[in-house]
């Protein structure tokens, strides 16, 4: 049987891998030390935007909540804000109203699009009134 603190990290490595952190994620240590067989994993605190794609992995959404994705039908990269009617609800990365595409046509967006969206933001964000 693994140690716990394997179990842990496999676990940790698993979240990761589908692009969940849990930054708390650690043995017990109350229960790390007692005589008790099993000790408990203490899975943390997290915040609600974690909550939320940890719950899209589980529930097998594709993409998952919180990934960034490209409508392939006109190019544009939103994050994942959610899945209703079978189909895929984006917002634009530099913010602004959301919009609704077949989860056929989505893919997953390459991370200089996602940094340039970003960048054009801040960019925006930055600009005084004239």
């Amino acid at each position: 049987m693994r140690s716990t603190e394997e179990v842990v990290e496999t676990l940790r490595e698993a979240l990761t891998g589908v692009g969940v952190a849990l930054p708390s994620l650690c043995v017990d240590p109350v229960t790390g030390a007692s005589e008790e067989p099993f000790a408990l994993v203490d899975l943390g605190r997290c915040n609600v935007r974690t909550a939320e794609k940890l719950a899209s992995v589980l529930r097998g959404e594709r993409p998952a909540v919180g990934a960034y994705a490209t409508d392939g039908r006109d190019g544009r990269v939103g994050e994942v804000m959610g899945h209703a009617g079978g189909r895929v609800q984006l917002r634009p990365v530099a913010g602004g109203r959301e919009w609704e595409c077949p989860p056929e046509a989505v893919g997953a967006a390459p991370p200089e699009e996602v940094l340039r969206a970003r960048v054009r933001k801040a960019n925006q964000e930055g600009r005084l009134p004239c």
